[in-house]
Parts: C-alpha cells; structure tokens; sequence
C-alpha cells in the first residue's frame, strides 16, 4: 500500500504534471496507490481558495472525480487510532526541535496505522516518524 501525499495528488491534476511523477504512477497498480481524508481536505481547500471562474470550476469537478471514482474505496480516513499515533509523532518531533505541520502528523500517523509507505516530494517533512517513504521525483532507477 502506497499513500499518496497531496503534493503527488496535486502534480498528477496539473495541466502539464511532471513527467517522472507520472511515470512512477504509471509503474504502480491501482489498487496500491490510495490517499488519506487530510489530503482530500487539503485539495479542497486549494481550490476553494481560488476566485470563482472556470479554473476553480475544473478543479473542483475533477477532485471529485478522483475521489468518488479514481479513489473509490481506497480513501484512508484519520481515525482514533491514526490521532493517538499522529499526537505522539507531534510531541517526539517537537521534542526533537523538528516540529511538523498537523496535516503531515495526519497523514504519517495514518500510513503508521496502516504500515503503509507515503509517497511525497517532501521527505523531510517525515523524517523520524517511522513511515517508509519514496519520492516520485527522485532519480528514476536505471
């Protein structure tokens, strides 16, 4: 089980989306890449923010798409047992005077939970949690 972060998300609905990115999506089953409730959230939250027009019109109709088809049944939600992990993670990190966002507490306590690997462009951002992590823009292995 890969967990898509909400940058890899956000690469793969842009117009012109990284071509090692989709490369590394297109070598992986469906049914391995899913996402987490807090990405979904954040997403939304994008593009929630952007002026009414078209644009914003797209992207809403398309982050539908992804969630309620491309995604369907493989949304992780943050549960009781993602929140004990994800305040753990919080303290340790901010004992160790590497503090982090509440949404990538979220989202690692999640793939914690579900021994899942996290795929994100910001590795750094989950250093010492214990989650596994692969950057899709890394080096393509030859």
């Amino acid at each position: 089980m890969i967990v898509l972060d909400t940058n890899v998300v956000s690469e793969a609905i842009r117009p012109v989306p990284e071509a090692r990115v989709l490369r590394w999506l297109d070598a992986r089953t469906p049914e391995a890449l899913w996402i987490t409730a807090v990405t979904v959230g954040e997403i939304v939250h994008g593009v929630a923010r952007l002026p009414d027009g078209r644009r914003r019109d797209r992207l809403a109709a398309l982050i539908e798409e992804h969630v309620t088809t491309t995604f369907a049944g493989r949304v992780l939600a943050y549960d009781a047992d993602a929140a004990r992990v994800g305040g753990t993670l919080l303290a340790l990190r901010e004992r160790a005077g590497r503090p982090m966002s509440m949404a990538d507490a979220q989202i690692a306590a999640i793939c914690r939970v579900h021994g899942a690997t996290l795929a994100t462009r910001n590795v750094r951002d989950v250093v010492g949690t214990g989650v596994a992590v692969v950057d899709p823009w890394g080096p393509v292995p030859s």
